[in-house]
């Protein structure tokens, strides 16, 4: 179902995030991580096509992004695909001070997560593709495509 390589990078994701109050922050946060970058990206217009109608920078991310995740995964690649297209329609109707709100309260509640929860440094920070695999375990996890086991959380 998946590719090897994307196993070990669920895997190394898995062991960074194993509260049950960070999993569910990251449940909520990391789709909507997605929309306000790839929202935030369509700011930026790469190309005109026609009257209102451009390629910004926020396709060409959601482009490339797609093929990487069609290569891990042909299931996963089509869900985020979908996702991301729908991210870019919705940010069209999302005023720019919504996605910057939107942006600061979900980065704070992941570092929150991780500070308080896990007591850990986002995975990002160790491996940078692993700001790529949130989304694909974030779905997977959902979908149940990928079991996640949790540490008790007594104590905190």
């Amino acid at each position: 179902m998946f590719h090897p390589q994307l196993t070990t990078w669920l895997d190394e994701y898995a062991a960074d995030h194993r509260h049950p109050t960070n999993q569910l922050i990251h449940k909520v946060c990391v789709p909507f991580i997605v929309f306000h970058v790839l929202a935030m990206l369509d700011w930026v217009t790469l190309v005109p096509v026609s009257d209102g109608l451009s390629l910004s920078l926020g396709h060409l991310v959601a482009s490339l992004g797609s093929v990487f995740y069609f290569w891990l995964s042909p299931k996963y690649g089509a869900l985020l695909l979908g996702w991301s297209a729908l991210c870019l329609w919705a940010s069209h109707y999302t005023p720019w001070w919504a996605t910057t709100g939107l942006a600061v309260v979900l980065w704070v509640l992941q570092l929150v997560g991780h500070k308080v929860y896990e007591h850990n440094t986002p995975s990002l920070t160790r491996n940078a593709v692993q700001a790529l695999i949130g989304p694909v375990f974030v779905f997977a996890v959902l979908i149940g495509d990928y079991p996640v086991r949790q540490e008790a959380s007594a104590g905190t």
